[in-house]
């Protein structure tokens, strides 16, 4: 993904700011969406956009605060820049705990908050591979037959195909044939890569 690819969400009622702001982020060569409250965010975001949301604390109607808390409910997973004029203590506490990237109080560097965008790119990014490696992963275990998931939970334990064999009451040549049916289903080359990709998604339930 490059630079043009990423979309930098902007949310500040002020509309000098909203112009300061996406001008700084064309200095990356980013696009960029700004908003004047949560609300016309909210009504106009596509969950499908790769970047980030630079997000000012304070907004008429509903807070920046809130507004993060409504894009973990809706399982948005896109990385938060909190910036605000009036930043204390127990509210840069409240934000970080609530899964804020970072937060920045004004006035600031604009080169501070252009690292920190690209940061937040960068993870959301790494993020979002990640999560299309799992489900890729998912679709492959769904594929699986019982019999075959129940030996692929046993080989991905280090158990031998005799110890398999005896447990599910089978043969050891079905339990070769499941077990090369596993690994063909699951696209691996070697128990090392199963276990990896297994447990790559179990990590995540």
């Amino acid at each position: 993904m490059t630079n043009q690819n990423a979309t930098i969400h902007i949310v500040d009622d002020d509309p000098s700011m909203l112009k300061y702001l996406s001008d700084l982020v064309g200095t990356l060569n980013y696009k960029s969406k700004t908003y004047d409250d949560a609300s016309e965010f909210l009504s106009k975001y596509s969950n499908g956009d790769h970047g980030c949301l630079v997000l000012d604390l304070r907004l008429p109607g509903i807070s920046g605060l809130e507004l993060h808390q409504k894009l973990s409910e809706n399982n948005i997973d896109l990385p938060v820049i909190m910036i605000s004029g009036f930043g204390d203590v127990s509210t840069v506490v409240k934000a970080m705990k609530a899964g804020v990237l970072d937060f920045l109080e004004k006035p600031f560097k604009g080169q501070e908050l252009l690292d920190l965008i690209q940061k937040a790119v960068n993870e959301n990014k790494s993020d979002r591979l990640k999560n299309s490696s799992q489900n890729i992963t998912l679709e492959r275990l769904n594929s699986l037959t019982k019999r075959e998931r129940e030996v692929m939970e046993l080989v991905v334990d280090g158990q031998l195909n005799k110890n398999i064999a005896k447990q599910l009451g089978i043969s050891v040549k079905t339990v070769e044939v499941h077990r090369a049916s596993v690994m063909n289903k699951m696209a691996v080359s070697s128990v090392a890569d199963l276990v990896r990709m297994y447990l790559d998604v179990k990590d995540n339930d």
